[in-house]
């Protein structure tokens, strides 16, 4: 007798709580984020979050988005059936090395050892090699589901495999009043990485009013977490364009970056903190050349999938692309776009869709993109003038000049491609589905 696949499962009671955590663990601010991501009804990951039924394959998606083990959260109740016993069961090994050569829905980051995560070497081995360095400060950006928490992923293992101390710190996840007030940031920064290394806080022996956040910050780095570790620290910190949105917030944290950069040219203790700044745009926070963190360090620039990348990834996902025409007709309708390549190789690789269906219901809610697209649509629609801007955009076929704000959180969400003080939209497929969907009266 064996254990047949249950239609549905639920989180097991005393595993609820890791669950919780696991959502904003995983850069979800709500459950409605998480819900919008997976694709899913805001009540189904409800459902899930509170232990309640849902079917076997939107558990299991929803474990992979908070990298979450499936089987080790699950309560498996269901009844065993009658069948007979298979002479060569499937054991979890099995199933765990069928599912690693298996596309997965692809969303958000690729996990490590991933054969579908498209290597961009010599770029990786010259970050990897930078981070080794005393002081290192390595500066990521990229559009939105570019792949720079899948690079930040992978550095981190790398650091790790040096015995290097890793801290991560996604800023979506902290709460707007803690951005917006620096003094409440800065002793957040600082209790995440000692709760991350596995310290006391200890904040208050450390943190001083008279002095003030910035220099007590300094000082609780200096003497307390730095002077507590034998191996260099790698400080990730994800989404920075996150501060940016509180101007007097940014114009003292990312000056103080910079200082920890430049103190470590004179002090050794200093040498140990290796920083590794992402962000999804531009600053747009006026700052002063030398107390900009962003003009100092290793730029690291993430670029869209080209021609021979896109062929490469399809072959990974068992697809004969050859030569290349069919990478040509997908790319003349989303570009090298590496979420938007990935999620097409992988519904094509289901073969449930063709590739001439694919491209002509693309930019309809009938499309494999339709989720993302919505996504997008309701950022604009909350946000007036980046609609306006937007459609200025999408409305003609030469690169027309933008605000340099709306320019910069456009190019953030990827929606269009700037070139010198120009834009044009990021890919046909956004040109013709916000065609359709969005409407500014000249």
């Amino acid at each position: 007798m064996r254990c047949s696949m249950p239609r549905s499962l639920r989180v097991k009671p005393d595993c609820l709580e890791k669950v919780k955590l696991a959502v904003r663990r995983n850069g979800y601010p709500s459950q409605r984020a998480l819900a919008e991501d997976a694709g899913f009804a805001l009540d189904t990951v409800n459902k899930f979050l509170n232990g309640k039924p849902v079917d076997y394959a939107t558990f299991e998606e929803l474990c992979r988005k908070m990298a979450l083990d499936w089987k080790e959260i699950a309560n498996l109740d269901f009844p065993v059936s009658s069948e007979p016993t298979d002479k060569n069961p499937e054991t979890p090994e099995s199933l765990d090395a069928k599912q690693d050569k298996s596309p997965r829905y692809p969303s958000g980051s690729m996990p490590l050892g991933s054969p579908f995560y498209l290597e961009r070497a010599p770029l990786e081995e010259q970050v990897y090699q930078e981070i080794c360095k005393p002081g290192a400060l390595v500066r990521i950006k990229a559009p939105r589901e570019m792949g720079k928490t899948s690079l930040l992923l992978r550095i981190l293992d790398s650091s790790k495999s040096l015995g290097y101390r890793t801290v991560s710190l996604n800023l979506e996840q902290v709460d707007q009043t803690i951005l917006s007030n620096l003094n409440q940031f800065l002793r957040c920064l600082c209790t995440n990485i000692a709760h991350d290394l596995q310290l006391k806080a200890r904040l208050n022996e450390y943190w001083d009013e008279d002095l003030g956040s910035k220099i007590s910050c300094t000082s609780y780095f200096q003497d307390y977490l730095l002077e507590e570790i034998d191996t260099p620290l790698v400080l990730a910190l994800d989404e920075v364009s996150q501060i940016f949105e509180h101007p007097q917030v940014a114009k003292d944290f990312l000056p103080l970056l910079r200082s920890w950069y430049e103190e470590a040219k004179t002090l050794p203790i200093w040498q140990k903190l290796r920083l590794i700044v992402v962000h999804s745009t531009e600053i747009y926070v006026p700052l002063q050349l030398n107390q900009s963190p962003f003009n100092v360090g290793l730029p690291v620039s993430l670029k869209c999938f080209s021609l021979e990348e896109v062929q490469q990834l399809a072959q990974r996902y068992g697809l004969d692309w050859a030569d290349g025409e069919e990478a040509r007709q997908l790319m003349s309708m989303v570009g090298g776009h590496p979420s938007l390549i990935h999620t097409a190789l992988y519904h094509l690789s289901q073969r449930n869709i063709t590739l001439s269906q694919l491209l002509e219901t693309a930019p309809t809610p009938t499309g494999i993109y339709y989720h993302h697209l919505q996504r997008h649509l309701v950022k604009l629609q909350e946000q007036p003038e980046l609609t306006s801007a937007f459609y200025s955009v999408i409305s003609v076929t030469e690169p027309i000049q933008l605000d340099q704000i709306l320019a910069y959180k456009l190019s953030s969400m990827g929606l269009i491609k700037q070139s010198g003080n120009k834009a044009i939209a990021g890919c046909e497929l956004y040109r013709q589905y916000f065609k359709s969907q969005l409407y500014y009266p000249e």
